[in-house]
């Protein structure tokens, strides 16, 4: 063997080296950069955030405060920014001379004509022959749909396990309504959310929960004070707070806590209509005078939809005839689905997604109640 031949095995060994040093200095450089753009945009952020907190515009500083203070994982934003007091005042700074609905719903308020109400024939109706209309609409800020449910009796409260536990994770509602076998759904009320990603999240309510005339769960404070369920006359019952024994007397077969109250006996909630209240996706729940229920969701967190507010909410309800409204659990829980039938939404026979939920979510999150509606007979 020559010389020449002799220097082959450590000139590769030396070229191995070398590309293995490329490679690893690319990847280190890589990272940097990654790292370094990800540390401009949160210090870009946060000076887009202090501007809007610490700027020239009040309105600006207070929408803010209240939009991310009303998200689980937002709720320290604001206080790092202005300190907790100021953050604490915006949130609580509400005209003393507004009214603010008590009591508990009317049932006289709602006069369900069973016979008119279940006429497929009825020029409402006569296009939608399960008893589902959804109706689109748009504000300034946001994009919302509104599923009309034509018979109250359809509406019930369904729940993840028949014994909630920590133990127990929560279900998808795009799971849950299989598993059901109902043609339409929302999110419904409040639940245990420590803003982590852990299991336990959306795994046992807060509140009160009645779920066929049984209370099902009565345990944990609700982030809001507010209550709706359907009593056994099927009219939708609302209330600022409830107790288990009151629900027991008022007949509640179905029903959650969550708030605030929107509109109770015609009269709309002008606390929260004037109230602070932050642009985010928003779920409420109500019923027209002659029974029928309306379930609301309002898209958030998106270009193309910033999100609603308490009192947008209000509006869409009046609009649609609502005698007696509340709102329920929103942001990310906010979901609408409805097993279309008829393939106006897509496949028929499917389960669409009505609304859009927000674009950080790659599936419905856990949760344990949902408000569904029954097929009937022609559903």
């Amino acid at each position: 063997m020559n010389e020449k031949d002799k220097s082959r095995p450590e000139g590769r060994k030396e070229s191995g080296r070398d590309t293995k040093a490329l490679v690893f200095m690319i990847i280190r450089r890589t990272l940097l950069v990654i790292f370094t753009i990800v540390i401009l945009l949160v210090i870009g952020l946060c000076m887009v955030l202090n501007l809007i907190f610490n700027g020239p515009s009040p309105a600006a500083c207070k929408v803010l405060t209240n939009s991310l203070h009303e998200a689980s994982a937002t709720k320290w934003v604001p206080a790092l920014f202005l300190g907790q007091e100021k953050a604490d005042a915006l949130l609580h700074d509400v005209p003393d001379d507004l009214v603010e609905l008590q009591g508990t719903t009317d049932p006289g308020s709602v006069k369900i004509d069973t016979d008119k109400i279940l006429d497929p024939n009825a020029d409402e109706w006569k296009d939608y022959p399960d008893g589902i209309r959804i109706e689109e609409v748009s504000g300034d800020t946001f994009n919302a749909y509104v599923m009309i449910i034509r018979d109250p009796s359809k509406v019930y409260m369904a729940t993840s396990t028949d014994s909630f536990s920590k133990d127990i994770p929560g279900t998808r509602i795009t799971d849950e309504i299989e598993t059901q076998g109902a043609i339409a759904a929302i999110n419904a009320g409040a639940f245990y959310d420590n803003g982590t990603s852990s299991s336990v999240v959306g795994s046992v309510p807060e509140g009160l929960v009645i779920a066929d005339g049984e209370v099902v769960w009565n345990s944990g404070a609700a982030p809001e004070e507010g209550f709706a369920g359907f009593n056994q006359d099927n009219v939708l019952v609302v209330a600022q707070s409830m107790t288990a024994s009151r629900a027991m007397e008022l007949g509640i077969r179905d029903g959650c806590c969550f708030g605030p109250v929107l509109i109770m006996n015609g009269q709309i909630n002008e606390k929260e209509y004037n109230a602070n209240s932050g642009y985010n996706p928003r779920t409420a729940i109500g019923q027209r005078a002659d029974g029928a229920v309306l379930f609301v969701c309002i898209d958030g967190r998106q270009a193309s939809s910033l999100g609603g507010t308490y009192a947008d909410l209000i509006d869409i309800m009046v609009e649609f005839g609502a005698v007696n409204a509340c709102n329920l659990d929103g942001g990310s829980s906010t979901v609408m689905l409805y097993r279309d039938q008829y393939g106006r939404y897509g496949d028929a026979g499917q389960v669409q997604m009505i609304n859009n939920y927000s674009l950080l979510q790659e599936k419905p999150r856990r949760m344990p109640t949902f408000f569904m509606v029954r097929p009937g007979d022609e559903g």
